[in-house]
This record gives structure tokens, C-alpha cells and sequence, in this order.
């Protein structure tokens, strides 16, 4: 009888392991960090992009963002809104355009303080023939876009 008992608790268990593990794997603010784990004050300090660590994370506005050191850390806690990139991180210039391109955090820049990124350097060259225009026409977009998935564009 106890061997019965213990093998319906074991399944229990496992059931219910098994639905919490699915309800965050819907959620893919879990799994999915922001910049692509890619440090966003390094691009502000070491002026390149820099891979964050596990051992320092953050969360804001529902994104986790992954830091290279505690200080880092630290100073995007004291002004997130200095470091997080524009328009979600989406390409600068996919927002330009009406739509939400997934950016290469290694594929940046930083105008006016503010840190942009671009789908990829093809992308980017078309970006800087005209960067003030295309953050004009960003900037006027993603009020229009910001809360339609990329498949909605």
C-alpha cells in the first residue's frame, strides 16, 4: 500500500511540474532576455556591445536585461530609461519603414543618446543615409505600431 501511495505522489508530481514548466514556456519574458543577453550600458561605457551574465539580471518593463558586471547593474537600476534601446530594441529602421524587424545587438548606434539597433549592417547602411529622418519617421511609427506583433505589420 505504501509503495502505491508514494507512486501516486511521484505522479502527482510530475503533472504538476510539468504545467508550471508549460505555463512558462508560454511566457517568453522567462527564457527570451533582452538585447539578446547583450549588456545595455556597455554599449554606453566600453562603447561595444558586451555579453551580460547570469549572475546579474534585471527586469524592467517586463524584459530582463543581463549585465557584464554589479556596477552595470547598478546604473541601469538608478536610469533604465538612459539605457534601454529604442522602440522596443526592433530595428531602427524596420520602425521607419511601419514594421518590427528583429535587430542584431551587434549591429548599432548611438545617436543623441539614445541606443539603435538595426536588423543587420546591409540594413544599417540604408539607416544612415538618413538617420535623422528615418528617427523622425520611427518615432512617429511607433506610437502607430507598438502594441501590434510583428506578424499584424
Amino acid at each position: 500500500m505504501k509503495r502505491v501511495t508514494t507512486q501516486i505522489i511521484a505522479g502527482l508530481a510530475l503533472i504538476v511540474g510539468i504545467s508550471v514548466g508549460q505555463s512558462f514556456a508560454a511566457d517568453v519574458r522567462h527564457s527570451t532576455p533582452g538585447l539578446g543577453g547583450y549588456d545595455p550600458v556597455a554599449y554606453f561605457t566600453a562603447g561595444k556591445p558586451v555579453r551580460g551574465s547570469g549572475y546579474h539580471v534585471m527586469e524592467y518593463e517586463g524584459v530582463t536585461y543581463a549585465f557584464s558586471s554589479k556596477d552595470h547593474q547598478k546604473r541601469f537600476a538608478e536610469d533604465p530609461g538612459k539605457y534601454v534601446p529604442a522602440f522596443g530594441g526592433y530595428c531602427a529602421y524596420g520602425v521607419a519603414v511601419g514594421k518590427k524587424f528583429v535587430s542584431d545587438p551587434e549591429v548599432w548606434k548611438i545617436v543623441d543618446g539614445v541606443l539603435y539597433l538595426n536588423l543587420d549592417k546591409g540594413i544599417q547602411g540604408k539607416w544612415e543615409k538618413d538617420i535623422p529622418g528615418h528617427i523622425k519617421k520611427a518615432n512617429t511609427n511607433w506610437t502607430e505600431i507598438k502594441e501590434k506583433s510583428p506578424g499584424e505589420l
